[in-house]
């Protein structure tokens, strides 16, 4: 007969499996040396507004990377200067896993799990899928924006609001535009519960705290980062192509896919065609799953709408995926939920034709597929999310 280990066990044999996990994880990114070169990035972004330098005509490492953040996250970028590069990469690393850890636990609690020891068992795991290990390898920010994301949306505060609520949303956004999306989302929540009579308060209470915080961050770069922030807010925020080259099969937004489906670097009025029409529907199936009551479906179709407008959304910024895959399992749909897994586990986009030579340009059948399998998975699971929703109008309902 098999002796399953009791409650009071079970909490640390899921820490202690994390932790190995966790061990084995770092001792493989050290065995493939990785560069950690956003990292590296982020620390000349901070040196260059230490020094005064001209932020967004940078080019920092061997790749020649350019500063594609706004002006905001490089003030937040100033201390890493001050540490030596192998103390810095590991203080990321190590701060990267914690953040894991952190945003589980938030995606447990959005999706209504709340079994301790899930976290660290969730955890174990989820550090080996491609998003979360390509974050750790180039010592992005990914997690830290998802767990302010989160915090921001899981949180109740008493009475429904405090002085905290939408800063999350906000700074989230004025370090990277991707985010902005959710404070659109509450706007649009709260004037169609208007609308529809019911009580909008919350949303645009909501909306208004998150972009009162957005402003702040803003309007503080440009008193510290003058020149700098009216560059970036009047020129460089127009230039996606400074990221990277949109064809880029590491680039899994609609974008993208649509670079490398017409064998073209400049998708163009098709792409911004597409993109609103993917902004629309997202929205609507967002706002119906909040106004139901759904916030985790609500949640994670604004991330997937997100993620697929935005003109670049590189595999690394799909740590989403890690809800995602809570929400479909704890919601009965298994098959979904291993298959979503399965994607974001299987490194597909880099088995695809890629490098200097910009092969991306000239993929056809499995490879062009394959190409897109990040941004396929999410559109899927925003037709899912819709047929998920009750039939029913229903009543609109205010998140407790």
């Amino acid at each position: 007969m098999i002796a399953f280990p009791s409650a009071h066990r079970r909490m640390p044999v899921a820490l202690g499996v994390c932790l190995l996990s966790f061990t084995a994880f770092w001792a493989a990114q050290q065995a493939a040396r990785v560069s950690m070169v956003d990292l590296l990035v982020y620390r000349a972004e901070g040196a260059a507004v230490r020094a005064g330098g001209d932020l967004y005509a940078l080019r920092a490492t061997a790749a020649q990377l350019p500063t594609t953040y706004p002006p905001f996250a490089a003030l937040l970028f100033t201390p890493l200067p001050l540490l030596d590069t192998a103390l810095l990469r590991a203080l990321a690393t190590a701060g990267n896993l914690t953040l894991l850890v952190v945003f589980v636990r938030l995606s447990l609690k959005l999706v209504g799990h709340a079994r301790g020891e899930t976290a660290w068992w969730v955890a174990a795991a989820a550090v080996w899928c491609e998003p979360v290990w390509t974050t750790l390898r180039y010592g992005q920010i990914n997690l830290l924006l998802a767990v302010l994301v989160l915090w921001d949306l899981t949180r109740r505060p008493a009475g429904g609001y405090d002085r905290w609520t939408g800063a999350g949303l906000g700074l989230a956004a004025a370090v990277k535009l991707t985010p902005a999306l959710f404070p659109v989302f509450l706007l649009v929540t709260g004037l169609t519960a208007r609308l529809g009579g019911g009580h909008a308060e919350p949303w645009l209470r909501h909306a208004r705290g998150a972009a009162a915080a957005f402003a702040g961050a803003t309007l503080l770069a440009a008193a510290v980062l003058p020149y700098d922030s009216w560059r970036f807010w009047t020129d460089m925020v127009f230039r996606p192509d400074r990221a990277g080259y949109t064809e880029e099969t590491a680039n899994q937004a609609l974008r993208g896919v649509l670079a490398r489906l017409l064998h073209t670097p400049h998708p163009g009025a098709l792409w911004a065609a597409c993109a609103a029409v993917v902004t629309a529907l997202g929205l609507v199936v967002a706002v119906r799953a909040e106004l139901r009551g759904r916030r985790a479906w609500a949640v994670c179709a604004c991330a997937v709408t997100a993620l697929l407008i935005s003109p670049v959304s590189w595999t690394h910024h799909w740590v989403w995926c890690v809800p995602l895959v809570l929400l479909l399992w704890t919601r009965g749909h298994r098959t979904a939920a291993l298959g979503t897994l399965l994607v974001f586990c299987s490194y597909a986009p880099w088995w695809v034709p890629h490098g200097p030579d910009r092969p991306e340009l000239h993929l056809n059948g499995a490879a062009l597929a394959l190409s897109a399998v990040y941004g396929a998975t999410g559109a899927l699971f925003l037709v899912l999310a819709r047929t998920s929703l009750p039939r029913t109008d229903g009543e609109v309902r205010v998140r407790p």
